[in-house]
């Protein structure tokens, strides 16, 4: 006769290994012991720096000029532009000093500012007329030149297409978190606000974690993770502002600690945002975190709203997100 089924063990296992999910979040037990540095940096970048990886590896130059700012990318793609054609100048130097020929070729300057405007022109597909390649060499490296330049632009122009093809979620977090009346008890808030005019987000989601370094059970300091509940954690539509909320009752995480046992407790404040860019009908994320001095205590936000505008639409003042009132 078959034993009864007892589901106790396996919903202790269940639990644990959900107990034990909810300690790491995919930061790894080395981290949990061990780091005091802030795990998620105001810009939304992770605290942790990857070694032993190869050149290419590290750089990953598709990556690199996809997230870069724009004017770093435009100054790397004008550099290269520059570099190539000043290689190809010199090659076309090295093949002599008839290697250029042409009615326009005494316009140029020397030999060097000839070779090199040549190749401006070979580079990009001008061809002038003004000047050409004059033998066997010449020739050949017009020949490699033309390639890299069809390249060249076709990899500068994908990369150009990629970076405004790419859906980003230009979300602005409040500077500070506050910690404020709410109803009879406190609450953790923070706000946030969609920074593009023309752009909405949709189906917007909030994930807020609360980590702090506890004692086990054997007396050594570990970081632990959990998740707040918030009094809603997903809108619909979000022309607005949204102020997030946590309430602080008795089974919050932060019930009854102050800022200094935030403070010497190491604590952080965890946040992704998840919406979908109604633009590009794609997934957007977002995420920051505040440490313990990034949060003020008895204290509210000032309103954003500055009533209709002149086209009987609701105004909103962005700027004033951050925007922060002491209580008595």
């Amino acid at each position: 006769m078959t034993a009864p089924f007892d589901p106790s063990p396996l919903a202790a296992r269940i639990s644990a290994e959900a107990e034990v999910r909810d300690r790491d979040l995919g930061f790894g037990s080395v981290i949990s012991r061990e780091s005091r540095n802030r795990l998620l940096n105001r810009d939304g970048s992770f605290n942790v720096i990857r070694e032993g990886l190869g050149l290419l590896e590290t750089l990953a130059p598709y990556h690199l000029l996809l997230n870069i700012s724009w004017s770093g990318f435009i100054g790397v793609v004008a550099l290269l532009y520059l570099v190539l054609n000043i290689v190809f100048a010199l090659a076309y130097v090295a093949c002599g000093p008839d290697a250029l020929a042409g009615p326009g070729s005494h316009m140029l300057g020397g030999r060097f500012s000839q070779a090199f405007f040549f190749s401006i022109q070979t580079f990009a597909t001008i061809g002038y007329g003004q000047i050409g390649p004059n033998g066997f060499a010449a020739n050949m490296i017009v020949t490699i030149e033309a390639l890299v330049g069809l390249m060249y632009q076709a990899l500068a122009t994908g990369l150009l297409f990629a970076r405004f093809a790419r859906p980003t979620a230009a979300i602005l977090f409040s500077e500070h978190a506050i910690v404020a009346p709410y109803a009879d008890i406190q609450a953790l808030e923070f706000r946030i606000a969609n920074q593009r005019r023309r752009n909405e987000i949709i189906e917007l989601e909030a994930q807020v974690l609360y980590t702090a370094f506890e004692a086990d059970r054997s007396g050594r300091l570990v970081r632990r993770y959990r998740l707040l509940p918030l009094e809603r954690n997903k809108v619909t539509f979000f022309p607005l502002t949204w102020t997030i909320v946590h309430p602080i009752d008795e089974h919050s995480p932060l019930a009854g600690k102050t800022r200094e046992a935030l403070e010497q407790e190491q604590a952080e404040i965890l946040v992704l945002l998840t919406g979908v860019d109604e633009t590009y009908e794609q997934t957007v994320h977002a995420r920051t975190s505040y440490r313990a001095d990034e949060i003020i205590w008895n204290a509210k936000f000032r309103p954003v709203f500055r009533g209709e505008s002149p086209s009987h639409r609701l105004s909103v003042d962005v700027s004033r997100v951050h925007d922060v009132e002491k209580l008595s």
